[in-house]
């Protein structure tokens, strides 16, 4: 359904639901969301920002929020978030997912079906969780991503602890979708709306590197339900950790915020239906 042409229809102002395209930043798709609104608003100084960044090579819910609705978008942070997050063991990447290559390979005898789901009750819960060093965090007032990406250029080694102290979180559900082999990739998992043709014609960051996953490796999909400020690059380094090896994440899909689902977002090109573009 089009939205009205006029924003003064919109009192409090417009929540969109978008379905975060793979390799596309958030910054990107409010790039674009802004783009289409003051086309169809007719209003140059609109207001529109996000609730709550995803990664780039995470696809999934993301709450743009227009108008009067930027204000509700530090409440809508707050909330609960469901994720699906395909975690591949025996192996670990800088970041902890598939912008950086793989640095390390780990033994797998600790790694199965049996002993993961033995070990995943023991991260449900409140707990202190340490973020990725390359993530969005501050320390005195510098994104620790920039310093990660100092050292890693450099060749230094990237240790999160070294950095970063520990944030408190709550991890209130996980469950153990599969357990086996990493799929054939096919990394655009939201663009399956669009056409893969489609998708890179519109991508605007596609130059953002996405590493080859080790063949042979065993991988898992996990349902994950947490609280704000969980970072789940973080939970696969650390399930990798518990099981005696290594592990990072080679996909990931945010599939609820608050109450918020991704069977209702929007993919990129769907925005123009409402939007008259």
């Amino acid at each position: 359904m089009a939205l009205s042409h006029s924003i003064e229809d919109y009192p409090d102002g417009i929540v969109v639901v978008v379905d975060k395209p793979y390799r596309w930043t958030s910054a990107d798709v409010i790039r674009k969301v802004k783009w289409m609104a003051i086309k169809h608003f007719h209003k140059k100084n609109l207001k529109v920002g996000h609730a709550g960044t995803l990664d780039p090579l995470a696809t999934g819910v993301l709450l743009v929020c227009i108008g009067k609705a930027t204000k509700l978008a530090e409440s809508f942070q707050k909330e609960r978030k469901q994720y699906v997050a395909g975690v591949t063991f025996g192996a670990t990447t800088a970041s902890y997912d598939r912008e950086k290559e793989v640095d390390m390979s780990y033994p797998l005898d600790g790694v199965s079906e049996d002993a993961l789901r033995a070990v995943l009750p023991s991260f449900i819960g409140e707990q202190d969780q340490v973020a990725p060093l390359f993530s969005a965090k501050s320390v005195d007032g510098v994104r620790v991503y920039e310093l990660a990406r100092k050292r890693y250029k450099a060749g230094l080694p990237v240790d999160d602890s070294d950095i970063l102290k520990a944030s408190r979180i709550t991890i209130y559900d996980l469950q153990l979708l599969n357990f086996g082999k990493p799929p054939v990739v096919i990394p655009v998992l939201a663009e399956k709306r669009l056409g893969q043709e489609s998708a890179r014609r519109l991508n605007p960051s596609s130059r953002i590197n996405v590493a080859e996953i080790p063949a042979g490796l065993p991988a898992a999909e996990i349902m994950v339900d947490c609280s704000k400020g969980t970072y789940i690059r973080a939970l696969a380094r650390d399930l990798g950790e518990a099981l005696g090896s290594g592990a990072f994440l080679h996909s990931l899909r945010r599939t609820k915020n608050g109450s918020f689902t991704i069977d209702e977002a929007l993919g990129i090109e769907e925005l123009k239906s409402i939007f008259s573009i």
